[in-house]
């Protein structure tokens, strides 16, 4: 399994992805998710990826590499893109090319063709924009009511970036609610793991502001993780007893 997190605020992008895959409990490996594509003063991109791992690493070499347009008779790659939803719907293309050629036989094999990724990033001409696209190649758009998009094993990493992120942070809190969620999955799923890539782009920079690994004993990480816990325990005795608790322990004592 995997887990990767993308917040857009008005101060920027973050992206932030694990690397641990596992194919059963003594099969485990660690395997870059989080993809660069770059030339700075035209484009920055950033593409996350969960699902089956084959699938993903096909759909990026396509994009490398460029995507065939059988009716042109040219390949397209995200560079010539013009802007970011062009961008989106190249991947969509992607995705559903490799499915053509493996889909049916990976069905056949029982291996689901289960696979999504989140696009970030900016493009000359175009704002910063983040989508997340789906196993059929559609897409959707991250949206300032809601400024953060998952992927891979994303319900324990939710409540917290639901409580925190607010399209109005700076890019600084923004990083670091993605790490507290990303702390969170690892904690309750042992299928996430370090180490984690990390993204970040400012508007219209047009180059990644950051791109960093944070490695097992990271003293950031490692700090950042001991102080959730903390203000967790200290937020939860902070919060008074239910009212309530004293009137079930009397009827207990009284019943006994």
């Amino acid at each position: 399994m995997t887990y990767c997190c993308g917040v857009l605020v008005r101060d920027g992008l973050v992206l932030i992805a694990d690397t641990r895959t596992n194919a059963g409990l003594d099969n485990i490996s660690t395997f870059r998710k989080l993809h660069i594509f770059e030339e700075p003063g035209h484009h920055v991109l950033g593409l996350a990826t969960a699902g089956n791992l084959s699938v993903s690493q096909s759909v990026v070499s396509l994009l490398r590499e460029g995507v065939e347009d059988h009716e042109a008779g040219e390949r397209h790659q995200l560079r010539d893109c013009r802007t970011m939803f062009q961008a989106a719907q190249l991947v969509g293309t992607a995705i559903r090319q490799v499915h053509k050629v493996n889909g049916e036989l990976m069905e056949q094999s029982g291996i689901s063709f289960e696979v999504s990724f989140l696009l970030g990033g900016q493009i000359l001409g175009d704002c910063l924009r983040l989508y997340m696209v789906y196993s059929a190649g559609n897409f959707i758009e991250c949206t300032p009511d809601t400024p953060f998009l998952q992927i891979g094993e994303h319900k324990y990493g939710k409540p917290v970036l639901d409580r925190a992120v607010t399209y109005e942070m700076e890019i600084s809190d923004a990083l670091k609610s993605s790490l507290i969620s990303m702390d969170s999955t690892m904690r309750s799923n042992l299928g996430v793991g370090l180490p984690i890539d990390v993204m970040v782009v400012s508007p219209d920079t047009l180059r990644s502001e950051l791109l960093y690994r944070v490695e097992p004993g990271e003293p950031y990480f490692h700090d950042l993780r001991e102080r959730w816990s903390a203000a967790l325990r200290s937020a939860h005795a902070s919060i008074p007893r239910p009212p309530y608790l004293k009137d079930v322990r009397t009827r207990r004592l009284t019943e006994v």
